[in-house]
């Protein structure tokens, strides 16, 4: 699992509390003055089409991941207190892979 993504032991905890599947996927989050990014979060659910990602399973549980956030030395980790716990994603900064070949 190391080379796919790492999962803390306390998330991994988390996750087998909250049904034992995680998908791991970019979110898009718009800013105020119309930009927008994708952020990778981490989510106690099934993928609504799990074709576009990679199912693996890991100490009882089932992890689907985007292919583009496989690999990158990223790291589930769990915060917050009681019902507002959640699971997030850290880690470095992704290595994009560009298709535009614009010069600029």
């Amino acid at each position: 699992m190391d080379s796919v993504i790492d999962i803390d032991n306390n998330a991994l905890d988390f996750i087998k509390q909250h049904g034992g599947v995680v998908t791991v996927r970019f979110s898009p989050k718009h800013g105020c003055c119309g930009g927008l990014t994708n952020v990778a979060v981490a989510e106690t659910n099934s993928p609504s089409d799990a074709t576009l990602y990679q199912r693996h399973r890991y100490q009882n549980i089932t992890l689907f991941i985007d292919p583009a956030l496989a690999y990158q030395g990223l790291n589930v980790e769990v915060e917050g207190l009681w019902k507002l716990r959640h699971l997030y994603i850290n880690g470095l900064p992704l290595q994009l892979r560009h298709t535009d070949k614009q010069q600029r």
